[in-house]
């Protein structure tokens, strides 16, 4: 629906078209996502609960993990539900205002979590490369901060690009091809001058995305070279799995962001470019959590602790 306004015509509502799929498919697609959503949603929050909970879980590490699992389900709340809704009803509509937040929210999100990954590669690089003075650097204050610093300074950077796309008029077509309100499909539809939000969107990515990558590498790199000199073999394969995890993560999550936003538009059709968004946005929160734990031994050990408990007391109930 598009409405008029005295300052001129502009969109009041979208349409975002999803995936096209005939009839027979939309029960299956909707139960791969809801599967895939309640998945990334229960094992992060199991990795939440296990690390509250566990006392020996209360390392750096294990808080940038945690702050990891509540970057997983927010980033992947905010597209998805309204995703599921848009395949199983016919209703694709979604008001300019809830467009424009949902924008907001998957913007700060992304950002935050450059820096939460920037962050937990700088934590790996004092744990391999200054064991000695690790729990000094690394104290709860130092990790409050970055985590802080991650969290405020994604939203911080998400607002103007956000303000700057809100500010544009949509007057001839209010149809997003895609399956959420994404930066490209909304400028695509703007009837004014993007080359300034373009710039700002160009700025801020190098700023941010370039800068976060450059030290992640960097981190990497003396990581890498210190595990090299470690003379034993059992050593060195100890040395690199208190990082491999991380490390495919943020390989993971940078492959993506390349494949999704850093090619030439030719290309791919836009089907294509939804499909990067689904492994973007659902596949890779819901691997976060299988990476961290398959390889993890205390997790595990108190993943098996809780579960022993949760056991006792649901038999304890049975026999009363």
């Amino acid at each position: 629906m598009i409405g008029i306004f005295p300052n001129g015509s502009c969109v009041t509502e979208f349409l975002i078209l999803g995936f096209s799929h005939s009839p027979n498919q939309k029960v299956p697609l909707f139960l791969i996502f809801l599967l895939i959503y309640l998945f990334t949603v229960l094992s992060n929050l199991v990795i939440i609960v296990l690390i509250c909970l566990d006392r020996k879980l209360h390392k750096p590490m294990y808080f940038f993990l945690c702050n990891m699992s509540v970057l997983d389900i927010s980033y992947t709340s905010v597209t998805s539900p309204n995703f599921l809704h848009i395949i199983l009803s016919e209703n694709k509509r979604i008001s300019f205002r809830a467009c424009m937040a949902q924008l907001f929210l998957f913007n700060s999100l992304g950002s935050v979590e450059y820096m939460l990954l920037t962050s937990m590669a700088y934590d790996r690089y004092q744990a391999i490369c200054n064991p000695l003075h690790y729990c000094q650097t690394m104290n709860r204050k130092r990790s409050l901060i970055l985590s802080t610093v991650s969290w405020v300074g994604g939203f911080i950077a998400a607002l103007p690009i956000s303000i700057f796309i809100s500010a544009l008029s949509y007057c001839s077509s209010n149809t997003i091809n895609h399956i959420f309100c994404d930066m490209s499909p909304l400028l695509t539809l703007a009837c004014d001058d993007t080359s300034s939000t373009e710039l700002l969107v160009f700025v801020e990515g190098v700023f941010i995305c370039l800068n976060c990558f450059i030290l992640t590498a960097i981190s990497y790199t003396f990581i890498i070279s210190d595990i090299i000199k470690i003379c034993s073999f059992k050593g060195r394969v100890k040395a690199f799995s208190t990082c491999v995890s991380h490390l495919t993560v943020v390989i993971l999550f940078y492959a993506s962001i390349t494949c999704m936003y850093m090619k030439p538009t030719s290309s791919s059709s836009l089907n294509e470019e939804k499909a990067l968004s689904v492994l973007y946005i659902n596949i890779v929160p819901m691997l976060n959590p299988i990476i961290y734990t398959l390889r993890n031994k205390e997790v595990k050990e108190a993943a098996q602790k809780l579960y022993q408990v949760l056991s006792t007391e649901i038999f304890k109930n049975k026999v009363k």
